[in-house]
């Protein structure tokens, strides 16, 4: 797999473009702030062609770009239809205190919205997009349309989001977050996952599902048939 990657805006959210290699189609993961130049900068370098916007969950610094890239390049969106409604109330999904600077962060240029083609995706859906196969897993507890996407290639490339960090886990204290559903979600999706698996989060660097399984003390204690936290 073609996989490049940068942190975007202050949050610092890993935007990534995803091909089966130079010169073909491709797709985009987590588009968050001011993420279409990066995204411009990959695509023209490696001569790629975008077919799709992959949302992990519907949290604004990894949706913010989603309106612009989705209706610049002419192409549909997908996300969970359990966040669905963040895409036209991100607030909603913030704290408190994000939430009022919000509006000091937008620019006259910032379109946060639903794209013109946005497409549902539901637990164990099966997608074929840009010559790659991928299932979607719903992954509640971050938010209630948390979801992995896990492409089906021999080590399994699997974006996880806010799901699972190389050495943490995403918060469960917003609004739309929940302690029970992560801890589900860490047994049922995550500890599934093949150790060959290679994690890559919405923030931070990557790792491979056997290390998080042997150091990660969140997975540790849910293994052990404890909370996660």
């Amino acid at each position: 797999m073609f996989i490049k990657s940068f942190p975007a805006g202050p949050w610092q959210t890993n935007c990534y473009v995803v091909s089966t290699g130079v010169g073909n189609e491709c797709l985009i993961v987590d588009p968050g702030m001011h993420a279409s130049t990066g995204i411009r900068d990959v695509v023209e370098e490696n001569h790629l062609k975008p077919v799709a916007v992959l949302v992990t969950h519907g949290h604004i610094d990894h949706m913010w770009s989603l309106f612009p890239v989705a209706k610049g390049y002419g192409i549909p969106g997908f996300i969970h239809g359990d966040d669905r409604y963040l895409l036209s109330d991100p607030g909603a999904g913030l704290s408190p205190e994000t939430a009022a600077a919000l509006p000091t962060m937008l620019g006259t240029d910032d379109i946060i919205a639903e794209p013109e083609d946005l497409r549902i995706v539901t637990d164990n859906m099966s997608l074929n997009i840009a010559g790659m196969d991928l299932v979607v897993r719903h992954a509640p507890g971050h938010t209630w349309g948390s979801v992995l996407f896990d492409f089906q290639t021999e080590d399994r490339h699997v974006f996880t989001g806010d799901v699972l960090f190389a050495g943490a886990i995403g918060r469960t204290d917003l609004a739309n977050g929940s302690p029970e559903q992560m801890n589900d979600s860490l047994r049922n999706v995550i500890l599934p996952l093949p150790d060959s698996a290679i994690i890559l989060p919405g923030h931070g660097r990557d790792s491979r599902m056997n290390i998080e399984r042997a150091t990660n003390q969140y997975l540790l204690r849910i293994a052990q048939g404890l909370p996660a936290a």
